[in-house]
């Protein structure tokens, strides 16, 4: 194999392992999309033989996929606001005062954002026993909110060292507390930081299926990540074009707050020259 060979081999063998890569991601979200509109859908992808929307409309009438879809928008909703309020008074000291050992909580917390949940749910599960929280859904709101807080106290808190301090000072000089200065001072400059934080706080509660799983019996208590199971019936069988109706749907959300994201991580905060002169 000469030289140029070999350069055009280098070239065209990242592209290809790319293109096989999206390939195998495209595919099955293909099906779900081209299933869903199909009445007589399969496993195996096809063209349909009519568009319907049929699959979409028994989805969205059936009392009981609405129900795990609002007790799924509350328990991640519920989740996301505690995260940003409790976390967002965590980080104020952490970046506003002079702490003893704020390295060593702030290596703590950086430590916790990467213990995975699997690990840590037999005794969670034996707590909410004693606490007499199983099958209960604010129990597993305060859960999510618990085990998404590390993540939340060190983004906000990184969030935080942004905004400069001197503004905060100028509103103290003018009478606010210090409640009324992150209320009125911190927080509005913050708004980038926290919608981030709670739109990813947000997509993990919304895409958890173990946790719900192990934690909630009732299937009146059941969010929309569990009605998956509806679905599926004695011996595998299952109805694969309301699956797919109902898995686009249940992406819907997921789809929408990364768009969000993407928008609210890529602005700058761009306050460091609003405190000079």
């Amino acid at each position: 194999m000469n030289t140029s060979q070999r350069k055009w081999m280098y070239r065209i063998l990242p592209y290809t392992i790319l293109v096989f890569i999206g390939i195998c991601f495209i595919l099955p979200l293909l099906w779900v999309l081209v299933a869903s509109v199909d009445s007589n859908a399969m496993q195996s992808l096809k063209v349909p033989e009519r568009l319907t929307a049929t699959n979409y409309a028994e989805v969205i009438a059936n009392p009981e996929n609405q129900r795990a879809y609002m007790i799924g928008l509350i328990m991640s909703l519920g989740q996301a606001v505690l995260v940003v309020v409790l976390a967002l008074l965590a980080a104020y000291p952490l970046s506003r005062y002079q702490l003893k050992y704020k390295k060593t909580f702030m290596l703590t917390v950086l430590f916790m954002t990467s213990l995975p949940i699997t690990a840590v749910m037999v005794p969670v599960y034996q707590l909410f026993l004693t606490a007499k929280l199983y099958d209960n859904l604010f129990g597993v709101i305060l859960f999510f909110a618990a085990s998404s807080m590390p993540y939340g106290i060190w983004m906000l808190k990184n969030f935080m060292d942004s905004v400069p301090s001197e503004l905060e000072e100028a509103a103290w000089i003018d009478g606010a507390s210090v409640f009324t200065g992150i209320r009125k001072v911190v927080a509005p400059l913050m708004v980038p930081g926290i919608c981030a934080v709670a739109i990813f706080t947000f997509s993990g509660s919304w895409g958890n299926f173990f946790v719900p799983y192990i934690l909630l019996q009732s299937p009146e208590n059941f969010p929309v990540s569990l009605k998956l199971y509806q679905f599926f019936g004695q011996y595998g069988m299952a109805d694969y074009g309301k699956l797919a109706a109902f898995s686009v749907l249940y992406a819907v959300p997921s789809v929408i707050l990364y768009v969000l994201s993407q928008r609210f991580m890529s602005k700058g905060f761009g306050l460091q020259g609003g405190t000079k002169g």
